[in-house]
């Protein structure tokens, strides 16, 4: 029998009898991060890394969550399962699970640039090696983390200088953080979206160094803060409460960016192209380093990917999951 199977479920183990992001409740869930699509409520019991583990609790509530640290080894039954670091926001893990000599890897959500926040990406040498897809297309290629950082602030700058507020959309979990450590705060305050400031708080008491941010609640006086920017969800912008700001410039930050038809269709003023998973070299290279003989392809271009792969000369396939149900301006 395979160490990993595919059910209705999720992807499971029946050595261990465990799954990994399961996305109906089962009786055992190992987690790769915090993120909606792969931690879901309703699990008997979670396992994922310590430095993930705050923010599920403030997620999900009270949950029967047991942790591991990055390399830590566990004997699930007949598994030996480990977590090791995937890039993508802190605390998320690339699961490894051995049965009877048998690796098998599943990436959950990954990038291999180091980003400067979260615990950069490690190739984990497996037989079988599950990635995901969300930008597996060539025209997707990342630029320098630096590059947009200076993009980002010449634009803020830009909109302190002519007396507006920039509202900058982005993911709460994840990139909101790796925006703030790209900010300069020479420019101006950086006001938060509560959602955003719930998470800055748990990173914060776990030793993650953050820029001082100020929590855009209903108290707050805009008019207090001349020449912020304001860190949101993309669902918060153009709403009631972003309205109150007066005169302003919205952005997105999001590897969605990449394509004219998406900035078009978002409406913003300016798009930033910077994502949390791997662009297409990223992919190709993070695959390559596995050395596995079997690539199984979940969330993204996972047809055109597969295909790819396959003419590359991998045994590749498509599995179907239900990852990657955020939408697409908030997640990538």
């Amino acid at each position: 029998m395979s160490a990993l199977t595919f059910t209705p479920s999720g992807i499971y183990c029946p050595a261990g009898d465990f799954y990994i992001d399961p996305w109906r409740p089962v009786s055992r869930a190992l987690i790769t991060h915090g993120h909606a699509d792969h931690a879901r409520s309703g699990m008997g019991a979670y396992l994922a890394t310590d430095i993930a583990a705050p923010v599920m609790r403030h997620r999900l509530g009270e949950i029967a969550l047991d942790t591991a640290a990055y390399g830590e080894v566990r004997q699930i039954g007949g598994a030996r399962v480990s977590f090791h670091p995937a890039g993508h926001v802190p605390g998320s893990a690339q699961i490894r699970v051995e049965v009877a000599g048998e690796v098998w890897v599943a990436s959950g959500d990954y990038k291999i640039v180091d980003d400067g926040l979260s615990t950069p990406f490690e190739p984990v040498k497996c037989h079988h090696f599950i990635t995901e897809s969300t930008f597996g297309l060539p025209v997707f290629r990342w630029p320098d983390q630096a590059e947009v950082a200076r993009q980002i602030n010449d634009w803020w700058a830009q909109c302190a200088a002519a007396g507006k507020v920039a509202f900058l959309g982005c993911y709460a979990l994840g990139k909101a953080q790796r925006l703030l450590t790209m900010l300069d705060p020479a420019i101006g305050p950086i006001l938060t979206h509560a959602a955003i400031e719930h998470t800055n708080r748990i990173m914060r008491t776990q030793g993650i160094d953050l820029p001082e941010t100020v929590l855009a609640n209903a108290d707050l006086n805009p008019k207090d803060h001349p020449g912020a920017l304001v860190l949101a969800p993309p669902s918060a912008l153009g709403s009631a409460w972003a309205r109150k700001f007066g005169v302003q410039e919205t952005g997105f930050a999001s590897g969605w960016m990449a394509l004219r038809g998406i900035r078009r269709r978002r409406a913003g003023d300016r798009g930033f192209v910077i994502s949390d998973h791997a662009d297409w070299p990223g992919l190709l290279s993070a695959i390559s380093e596995t050395g596995a003989e079997n690539i199984y392809v979940t969330h993204g271009y996972t047809d055109i990917f597969a295909r790819y792969l396959t003419e590359q000369g991998w045994n590749a396939q498509v599995l179907k999951t239900e990852f990657g149900t955020d939408t697409e301006e908030d997640a990538a």
